[in-house]
């Protein structure tokens, strides 16, 4: 029996520009069987979407996107961590929380800064675009320089200028597990600093980090993905294979 499923949502509890319940319905309305609410760094929704999934008759798994760091050759590579069927109310992950949202910020200070003294005045306001919007992320950012009317070249490598502290990949993992979750490898294709895309040098660093990442727990890897061409996803299901990794999928929802 095959399951139409959506394992990758954001709300506007981060990042995205829906409530949970209106999320739920929508999927719902699109005769999807599972979904998972996977807010950036935060778990706030997701009690809203369960208890709408239980009254529209839709699974909804409990879930996370958790931002890390990993060491490799010594540069720093930024991962994304999935946890799936967590514990919202462990203590060890809502504390981890707290102090990654901190990290972010702190982060967002930094930024508003940086933009402004180079000639793109933003104010904390122009960043909250929601109604009772308590989370700041680079695409609210991103959204307020596009209603300025600014043009930045390049503007997630502007963004990427000013570093976000981040927790190591290992521990991300390790929290998700400590909730009672399995980690999973988000979009494996949207990867930096570890070569060209989709070239042969990305692909031999991906199997690198994919096997030090199963040594530390990781249970899944994201195949399916929009930064996923058709050949990529097969070749990630080819990776996930090699290291008896779960394969999901996920549209990485944002907003309509």
């Amino acid at each position: 029996m095959s399951y139409k499923a959506d394992y990758h949502i954001h709300s506007c509890y981060s990042d995205g520009t829906m409530r949970p319940v209106d999320i739920v319905r929508m999927y719902k309305e699109k005769e999807y069987d599972v979904i998972a609410l996977t807010d950036h760094d935060g778990v706030d929704g997701v009690k809203e979407a369960e208890i709408a999934g239980e009254a529209l008759k839709i699974k909804v798994v409990p879930g996370v996107e958790i931002s890390s760091s990993m060491n490799f050759y010594e540069k720093s590579v930024e991962l994304h961590i999935l946890g799936y069927h967590i514990d919202t109310e462990n203590q060890l992950l809502l504390e981890k929380l707290k102090e990654l949202r901190a990290y972010r910020e702190d982060r967002n200070r930094r930024l508003l800064t940086f933009l402004n003294e180079h000639g793109y005045p933003l104010t904390e306001e122009d960043l909250l675009q929601q109604p009772g919007q308590t989370y700041v992320g680079k695409p609210n950012f991103a959204r307020a320089i596009r209603e300025k009317g600014y043009v930045i070249e390049d503007m997630w490598d502007v963004f990427d200028q000013v570093e976000k502290e981040k927790i190591s990949v290992g521990e991300a993992i390790e929290v998700i597990r400590q909730a009672g979750g399995i980690a999973v490898l988000a979009h494996p294709m949207k990867i930096r600093g570890i070569g060209e895309k989709e070239s042969q040098p990305f692909w031999e660093a991906l199997d690198e980090i994919t096997s030090e990442l199963k040594r530390n727990g990781l249970k899944g890897m994201e195949c399916y993905h929009p930064s996923a061409s058709a050949e990529d996803s097969l070749r990630l299901v080819s990776l996930a294979g090699k290291y008896h990794l779960h394969i999901t999928e996920g549209s990485d929802f944002h907003g309509e």
